[in-house]
């Protein structure tokens, strides 16, 4: 059968214009942009030039952004960064339990080191209450970070309500916006936020670049020490060739029109309901959520197998099968489902790319399975 791709939220395939600024700066990108001749020049101009086109894609300033190697790094960067600042002071950290392991990972390892971190939980659409945020907060709280979006669920959370508590209780505020850029508005100051996290394969770039968004009043000590690079933020020598990337790939995201891959998710939901309506199940909120992401479980087979049936089709589970036993994501684990119900979970998620005929697809070959 024809391959199908319903892994968006994983990955995404590099732009029509990604690819083409790869190819042109493939042969000119090779001086060091610190270097004051011609092609350290050249090399810089690149770098900026891709720095204020993530900056007008976030509502940013050009000198706000620090070039990544991608989410993860951001969101180190940050939650380590602002550990760092703490000192020989108590050191307190709000975030939920439906991070990314980019998140969660972290705040474990600050733990090891001293840091109290509370993990808030959600409601059964996976939606964190801005209340239970404020009820958190101490005194000597010095971040709160929560995702912008889920990636599996597609849940999107109350960033501004959560950003006016604690702009209140001046508490710097950090979102991880890698599965939300490109498919909802991402504006830092309408979300109000001083820490913002962009990883670049989510939006049509290549996997190993991102960039961190960090408020010009907000002071966050360097995750990366070396040498002066990005105003002695992150040391290391720019990757011009996947900055300019970046860039391009920041100018298509705004471009994409999500009301067609919007239409997409909705057909797909709405043939799903229609064959199969005692045997599918949708999880994450119906209204606050990714425009391309449909979340769903199916009864009577795991998604592990039902993918397994389907060896044309890239999609995700949201659970691991191990020799009878089923373990769940975090994200599905706060929803609260049993892990017979979790076991069944498979993410669809739709891209620019998608046509019709792919949902058609597979909504053959799951009659054939189901």
């Amino acid at each position: 059968m024809r391959q199908v791709y319903m892994d968006y939220n994983a990955s995404t395939p590099l732009s029509t214009n990604v690819k083409t600024v790869l190819s042109y700066w493939m042969d000119r990108s090779y001086g060091n942009p610190s270097a004051g001749h011609w092609a350290g020049t050249e090399a810089k101009k690149a770098v900026e030039k891709a720095r204020s086109r993530v900056a007008d894609f976030i509502g940013a300033e050009p000198g706000e952004i620090v070039f990544t190697s991608g989410g993860t790094e951001g969101n180190n960067h940050v939650l380590k960064g602002i550990y760092e600042l703490c000192g020989a002071k108590p050191c307190h950290i709000i975030t939920t339990a439906v991070e990314h392991p980019a998140v969660m990972e972290p705040c474990r390892y600050l733990e090891k080191h001293g840091a109290v971190v509370t993990y808030v939980g959600t409601d059964s659409y996976g939606r964190v209450n801005p209340f239970d945020i404020e009820a958190a907060i101490t005194k000597d709280t010095a971040l709160i970070s929560v995702m912008h979006a889920n990636n599996e669920t597609g849940t999107v959370q109350p960033i501004e309500e959560i950003s006016a508590i604690a702009r209140r209780f001046k508490v710097p505020f950090h979102t991880d916006a890698s599965q939300s850029l490109g498919k909802i508005p991402v504006n830092v100051n309408d979300l109000g936020v001083d820490f913002l996290t962009i990883a670049g394969h989510k939006i049509y770039a290549p996997k190993g670049i991102g960039a961190l968004y960090i408020r010009k009043t907000a002071a966050l000590s360097p995750l990366l020490h070396g040498a002066s690079h990005e105003t002695g933020r992150r040391a290391g020598t720019e990757n011009v060739l996947f900055t300019a990337a970046l860039g391009e790939a920041c100018a298509d995201a705004a471009s994409i029109d999500i009301t067609e891959v919007q239409r997409l998710r909705n057909l797909f939901w709405e043939l799903l309901q229609q064959n199969f309506p005692l045997r599918v199940h949708r999880n994450g909120h119906p209204v606050h959520t990714l425009p391309n992401t449909l979340h769903v479980r199916f009864t009577g087979i795991t998604g592990q197998d039902l993918l397994q049936q389907m060896p044309f089709l890239a999609a995700s589970t949201g659970a691991a099968c191990h020799s009878g036993s089923v373990e769940l994501s975090a994200a599905l684990r706060a929803l609260g489902l049993t892990e017979q119900e979790g076991a069944g979970a498979v993410r669809f998620s739709l891209g620019p790319y998608s046509t019709d005929e792919d949902v058609f697809a597979v909504i053959e070959a799951l009659k054939q399975i189901l």
